[in-house]
């Protein structure tokens, strides 16, 4: 059997569950990416190159209410299933029920915990040890739904950024996760797990607030935060005065004043915290490029004030 599929994604990650799917045998009735941007988005730029029917909508609601057109036109596919391959756009409830057999999406956390928008990003500031995919049916929360398949056993360890944890870990897991719950579905042997309240942890989104470095914070805390806030939005600080975010940062011995630039090796800044000492390799001053952290921190300099 195969499945007529709507499909919503963005990215490489969208555009390799798309293809997967394909392989499957499965039609694609309709492709929803990102509106155009700078860059291309490799999902639309792989629906065009197919000849599939691509919609390329900022959103399907307006303050809050279903786009009535926009509906009407995602009926008029006929889809037998929504999939859903990293969506940051809000679907209206009658887009996400609309098919015979709903809708499926992933998430990279084990579900309940870790809801949310910046689930990668959570799991290394809060010192989570465990990471894994689930795919849920979306229900009217945030992140839900019940579960059709998890996928977990993924080590979270102490080199990893929110970036490195996903593409060198959790990428190819959530790909196979979501072509196994579209076969299930489509034999007809998905089950839908409640998820378990009692488990459950919603955080919000990583911004500026959340990536501010407090250095009175012990080191291992500054090292996940900085970690959870890399590559996006960039854990940031002063240096006389001006904004700095710092990336790539690894935690080693030592001793100095929280926030002293104590040291420089092989391009890399030696900045003291409690506890310890960070190694940072890359930093971006506002307005500028990502450089190597030597090149900016003078040894002797006080990041904070």
């Amino acid at each position: 059997m195969a499945l007529k599929i709507a499909y919503f994604g963005q990215a490489a990650f969208g555009r390799d569950v798309l293809v997967r799917l394909l392989e499957s045998g499965h039609e694609i009735v309709g492709v929803y990416a990102p509106r155009e941007g700078k860059r291309p988005d490799p999902l639309a730029e792989e629906a065009l190159s197919r000849g599939l029917r691509l919609f390329r909508y900022g959103a399907m609601r307006r303050r809050g209410e279903p786009i009535a057109e926009r509906v009407s036109e995602h009926s008029a596919l006929g889809a037998d299933l929504n999939v859903l391959a990293f969506v940051t756009m809000i679907l209206p409830e009658a887009v996400v029920e609309a098919p015979r057999h709903g809708s499926l999406c992933f998430h990279p956390s084990l579900l309940p915990r870790f809801r949310g928008g910046n689930a990668l990003a959570w799991q290394i500031i809060e010192g989570e040890r465990e990471a894994g995919v689930s795919v849920f049916r979306p229900d009217a929360g945030i992140d839900t739904g019940p579960i059709v398949v998890q996928k977990g056993g993924v080590r979270i360890e102490d080199h990893h950024t929110a970036a490195s944890l996903y593409f060198e870990q959790l990428y190819e897991l959530g790909v196979l996760a979501m072509v196994e719950a579209v076969e299930l579905v489509d034999r007809g042997e998905a089950e839908y797990r409640p998820q378990d309240e009692s488990l459950a942890s919603f955080q919000g989104l990583v911004d500026d607030e959340v990536a501010g470095i407090d250095w009175e914070r012990p080191v291992d805390e500054l090292d996940r935060r900085i970690r959870g806030c890399d590559p996006s939005p960039g854990a940031h600080t002063l240096l006389e005065g001006q904004e700095i975010r710092l990336f790539g940062v690894t935690r080693e011995s030592g001793s100095g004043a929280p926030g002293e630039v104590v040291g420089h090796d092989d391009h890399c800044a030696l900045v003291a915290a409690k506890g310890g000492v960070l190694r940072v390799s890359r930093v971006r001053l506002a307005g500028a490029g990502k450089q190597p952290a030597a090149e900016v921190l003078r040894i002797g300099a006080q990041l904070g004030g």
